[in-house]
């Protein structure tokens, strides 16, 4: 670190579900932190990267799609998002021009249109999208709420991402770094297995597996070798449901347990042996200490 003024803030990252959150901070981050899955709603705890930008850290919290809470689960989800806006020096908007959303938009224009924050609107898949209704888009989200900025972007690519956290960087304000320079997530390793692992569970299960599934970290413990042996149990609510991860003869299981393991390996920069196995509960997302285990707050 130089002697020079150091800059430090939060950035809330919203948008409806699908919109691209995930794949954002993993380009402002430059590695992968939060989970990317073509299945709504996959991010349930307030996985945050830390972007750096010269001077200038930010800490990404990667909120949760703000959606109509009906369960238990769906309102902690909720509840982080928020928090996770709460104390933001800027808050980005991200729109998916194609697949706009509206009606999960919209509430979400409506609750952040007063927020106190510097608002950034952000067009994601500018690779994809027209040009003229991507402008008139702007237009329209423009004047509704009052932004600082507004962004075109491709997530997936890059496009036009480095412009956009510069301009992020020179809102926060002067302040130490909250983070070491090589700690790049806040999400603890253990938490960042599970949802690699999740991950794994959407993918190769789409749309067989509910989304009431939950994968919790049992152990997580550094071997003398150098390596790391994780333990992790697959909570689903129904026995047929079990059948289903299992796979013929342990077979689907297998594979979700060899994707996440080589993934964790690259991510963690270590060997890690991880063992998975499948539990019945149709009462999980009524459980108080999963929860907390999810890094969710438990609302009665």
């Amino acid at each position: 670190m130089s002697d020079k003024q150091t800059r430090c803030g939060v950035v809330a990252v919203l948008g409806a579900p699908n919109a691209g959150k995930s794949t954002l901070v993993n380009q402002l981050v430059g590695q992968k932190v939060a989970i990317t899955s073509a299945k709504a709603q996959t991010t349930r705890t307030r996985m945050m990267g830390i972007a750096l930008d010269g001077d200038t850290q930010m800490i990404l919290v990667d909120t949760p799609g703000i959606f109509a809470p009906k369960r238990r689960l769906d309102r902690a989800m909720v509840s982080a998002a928020w928090e996770g806006a709460e104390a933001a020096d800027a808050v980005l908007l991200l729109v998916d021009p194609i697949k706009q959303r509206r009606h999960e938009l919209e509430p979400l224009i409506e609750q952040i249109a007063s927020r106190p924050e510097r608002k950034i609107l952000v067009l994601n898949k500018v690779d994809a999208a027209k040009k003229e209704p991507l402008l008139a888009l702007a237009q329209e989200l423009g004047g509704k709420i009052d932004f600082a900025d507004i962004y075109f972007v491709s997530a997936l690519t890059g496009d036009g991402v480095p412009e956009m956290k510069a301009a992020l960087a020179a809102m926060m304000p002067e302040g130490p770094w909250m983070y070491p320079e090589d700690q790049v997530s806040d999400a603890s390793e253990r938490l960042l297995a599970t949802e690699i692992t999740r991950e794994q569970l959407y993918q190769q299960l789409h749309e067989e597996l509910p989304y009431d599934s939950a994968v919790r970290p049992e152990k997580y413990i550094q071997r003398k070798d150098g390596s790391v042996e994780i333990h992790q149990q697959i909570v689903v609510m129904r026995d047929n449901q079990r059948a289903i991860v299992l796979g013929k003869g342990g077979s689907r299981i297998k594979a979700i347990g060899e994707a996440a393991r080589k993934e964790l390996t690259e991510l963690l920069g270590q060997k890690v042996h991880l063992f998975l196995h499948v539990k019945t509960d149709e009462r999980w997302s009524e459980d108080k200490e999963m929860f907390e285990e999810m890094g969710l707050e438990w609302k009665s």
